[in-house]
């Protein structure tokens, strides 16, 4: 049975009452602090999944590929959302390179620890 929530106009306080859908819009919601049935219903929130596509599309914003360029974190979170939308399974490295996003790693220095170079390019400028 689908929970409703309802405002009521008399006490002012939030309830929820449950109404088969037969019942609702026949039966009449009763506060559950007063007993008044002076009260209008509430409009929830209500979740959409949307598919793949539809994230793709939100990640190809200009605005956010500026910011991915200067924030290796947020590159990281968008490569987890895109390998988590795919249906295929991703070479182990991808997991590899999405941690070390996340840990702040820039691109560079991952495809040079990768590749069997330094650690971080940083130490190249040291050494």
């Amino acid at each position: 049975m689908p929970t409703y929530v309802f405002i009521c106009l008399d006490c002012g306080k939030k309830f929820e009452q449950f109404f088969s859908y037969a019942e609702y819009g026949v039966k009449k919601a009763v506060c559950s602090y007063c007993g008044s049935e002076n009260n209008r219903r509430k409009m929830t929130k209500v979740r959409v999944k949307r598919g793949p596509s539809e994230k793709i599309a939100d990640l190809s914003d200009p605005s956010l590929l500026d910011r991915v360029d200067e924030d290796p974190k947020l590159l990281g979170k968008m490569m987890r959302e895109m390998g988590n939308d795919m249906e295929s399974d991703l070479p182990a490295e991808y997991g590899e390179v999405i941690d070390r996003l996340e840990a702040g790693q820039s691109p560079d220095e991952i495809t040079s620890a990768m590749e069997g170079g330094t650690e971080s390019a940083s130490d190249d400028a040291v050494g």
